[in-house]
């Protein structure tokens, strides 16, 4: 069965045609695969980055903040928030 698929001219080029056909099929949901991981790490950055201005924002508070309880009296005075 397999030698006559070999041998026979139409039946070789259906059988080249099926395989073209399905490596082209695998090449693309590869491609589809690559763009969903693409898109998740895409995501997972942002999440990231966000978390990380966030982070900054705090750090900045803290390194305004008064040292002790008179700094914030006089701060509270004096209308500095």
């Amino acid at each position: 069965m397999i030698g006559w698929l070999l041998t026979h001219g139409p039946a070789r080029k259906a059988l080249g045609l099926i395989l073209t056909g399905a490596a082209i099929l695998l090449f693309l949901l590869n491609l589809r695969r690559a763009g969903e991981r693409a898109g998740r790490a895409a995501e997972r950055l942002d999440a990231r980055e966000r978390n990380d201005a966030i982070h900054r924002q705090m750090l900045d508070a803290a390194a305004r903040r008064p040292p002790d309880r008179d700094a914030l009296a006089d701060r509270l005075r004096d209308g500095r928030f």
